[in-house]
């Protein structure tokens, strides 16, 4: 299937690894010119070369920390300016850290706050002009399954996720009339270092070995398995294309069957 991506330009957060990286790379091999940000410039340089060698596409690294509405504003700008457009955002701004209601303090709570909701507003903000010039434009936010249930030692997850599903429902109503749908795609357990790091605090909280905590995880999943990053990266790519183009103010969740239906 032709997702109609060819010369289409996107910009993705968190580019340089995990399910931003395979988002970007499939982006690129479907014919789509892409920017990538992230706080690491080394690896965000690396990141670059390889899918643009993969997939010979333009692929733009702009080290950037989209907690900062500055960075954003300027990566935006760089966007525009090096692939002469933007039609498609992916906010992975990536999950707060982890801990229960006791644990966390007051800047962690506007640290989530800012770093998971009022980025994803930030981007938009300053990507709308450019995608109302062209009449076309995809909004595509990578939550969690904690916009459907709540996690256990996820709080800030738990609290600012759901906001993001408000806050897409919101703007898939008012920005349809652009040509511009927003939805959001929610991984469950991800293969990725993030979920890594997770399963090494789970084991350290308990008498578990990470091996176990792994064990255990995956025997919840209807699938028996982990989602690779790639199965993720499919389905932003189908959400930020022509294939989808009827598509808006939804949320999908990739857990391989685990969360229950309500």
């Amino acid at each position: 299937m032709d997702l109609g991506l060819k010369g289409r330009v996107a910009f993705v957060v968190g580019g340089s690894k995990g399910l931003g990286r395979a988002t970007a790379h499939t982006l690129a091999r479907e014919g789509a010119s892409v920017a990538i940000c992230a706080r690491n410039e080394t690896e965000l340089q690396r990141a670059a070369e390889e899918i643009a060698s993969e997939t010979h596409a333009r692929v733009v690294p702009i080290v950037a920390d989209v907690s900062q509405k500055e960075d954003i504003a300027r990566a935006i700008a760089k966007t525009v300016e090096t692939l002469g457009a933007l039609h498609i955002v992916v906010a992975n701004s990536g999950g707060p850290p982890p801990g229960t209601f006791e644990e966390l303090s007051e800047d962690d709570w506007k640290q989530a706050i800012d770093v998971v909701l009022l980025s994803t507003a930030r981007l938009v903000r300053e990507a709308l002009p450019h995608m109302k010039h062209a009449g076309w434009g995809r909004v595509v936010v990578i939550t969690s399954t904690s916009t459907r249930e709540a996690i256990p030692g996820l709080l800030l997850s738990n609290v600012t996720r759901p906001a993001i599903v408000g806050l897409c429902k919101t703007l898939a109503r008012e920005l349809g009339g652009y040509g511009i749908t927003v939805n959001n795609v929610g991984p469950g357990q991800f293969d990725t270092e993030r979920l890594g790091k997770l399963h090494e605090r789970q084991a350290r909280a308990s008498s578990l070995g990470v091996d176990e905590v792994r064990r255990r995880a995956v025997a919840q999943i209807p699938l028996g398995r982990l989602g690779a990053p790639e199965e993720l990266a499919r389905m932003v790519a189908f959400v930020a294309s022509d294939a989808g183009s009827y598509l808006n103010g939804q949320t999908i969740l990739l857990d391989g069957g685990k969360t229950p239906a309500y």
